[in-house]
């Protein structure tokens, strides 16, 4: 039996960092509940959450007691699964379409999720047998679909694939303006406007049960693919020779990437540069090879999101600033510098 000798001390090392990555995922979630419009002590926090997940019967204002469980604790743990979520969608496009600009904003993955949500959600499309979950669903699958077909007929390359993603976004976010001009009133349109820069006020907990159990599956299901992602990284015709089912892997892929963006979209809104900064920084951290960037790209994902939450909340008093912006601004100073170190494979 042949097989592949660990290095001493490499398991204690990867546990530790590991329980560290976890433990900072930990103190960025109680963070979350902590900081926000109202600050709240930290002893407060602890006897809510303690009522309620162990009835521990302490004494907290009931206001303070529902800001923190049915307010605050859903929409952390909502920003840490959406995180997690884009994050390991744009690792899966960079592997498959072999660019390092690849994510599922830059792609149109996001903008046509953004238009099937609207189109169910003002426009009433699909009479009610689709949730807006659904639609954008049905409205990322098809506008990836729409930019792989322009691809291809551009010459199918990795550079041809963001230029056609571009085109596609700019499609896309045309008709979901078309959607709100036409069907929306002053009222929805504002909402709606305001929610496709990223919102996260109004999650509740029947979105976290919605949230986590696709970010789980998707993770689980690029974990499963990892040495799969390694073999795309140089190309499906190397992942062939090695035995790997491209056609196949490529579906279940394609289609965690489009459920993972599409369920997040439909909740919290389209939020850029997540899924093209974070993978940048994990890979920074522990290299290309998948089976250690995967977990780190979720991790730093979830931290991520959740700390721009809290900037959101904070950033100007009295006024909840769309999560998109402040993820804009941290990931355009990122995008620059991907270009500037010269990672952009074309």
């Amino acid at each position: 039996m042949i097989g592949t000798a660990i290095p001493a001390g490499l398991l204690p090392r990867v546990g530790v960092r590991a329980l560290a990555g976890v433990a900072v995922l930990l103190a960025a979630m109680l963070g979350g509940v902590v900081l926000g419009e109202t600050p709240l002590p930290w002893n407060t926090v602890w006897a809510a959450l303690a009522n309620n997940l162990w009835d521990a019967r302490y004494l907290v204002d009931p206001i303070d007691q529902g800001i923190i469980w049915f307010y605050r604790v859903p929409r952390t743990l909502v920003a840490a699964a959406c995180g997690a979520g884009l994050a390991l969608a744009g690792v899966v496009l960079q592997a498959l379409v072999r660019n390092a600009l690849a994510d599922p904003y830059l792609l149109g993955v996001s903008a046509g999720a953004s238009t099937g949500a609207v189109a169910v959600t003002i426009m009433g499309v699909g009479a009610g047998a689709i949730g807006i979950s659904g639609g954008a669903f049905l409205g990322a699958a098809l506008a990836f679909g729409l930019v792989s077909l322009l691809a291809r007929a551009a010459g199918g390359g990795p550079a041809q694939m963001v230029l056609a993603g571009i085109a596609g976004s700019q499609l896309f976010n045309a008709l979901t303006s078309f959607f709100i001009a036409k069907s929306a009133n002053a009222e929805q349109a504002r909402g709606i406007i305001f929610w496709l820069l990223g919102n996260l006020s109004g999650v509740r907990w029947p979105d976290v049960t919605l949230a986590a159990p696709v970010a789980i599956a998707g993770f689980l299901a690029c974990l499963w693919h990892m040495r799969a992602l390694d073999a795309f990284s140089f190309g499906a015709d190397a992942a062939s020779a090695l035995g790997i089912a491209v056609r196949r892997v490529q579906i279940v892929l394609i289609g965690a990437v489009t459920l993972m963006t599409a369920t997040m979209v439909s909740l919290v809104g389209s939020i850029g540069f997540v899924g093209l900064v974070i993978p940048h920084a994990a890979r920074f951290l522990v290299g290309p090879r998948h089976g250690r960037l995967i977990p780190t790209a979720a991790l730093i994902g979830a931290i991520f999101l959740i700390a721009a939450d809290v900037v959101s909340r904070m950033l100007i008093p009295g006024q909840v600033v769309p999560i998109g912006v402040v993820t804009a601004l941290v990931g355009a100073p990122g995008f620059a510098l991907i270009l500037i170190r010269g990672k952009v494979r074309g």
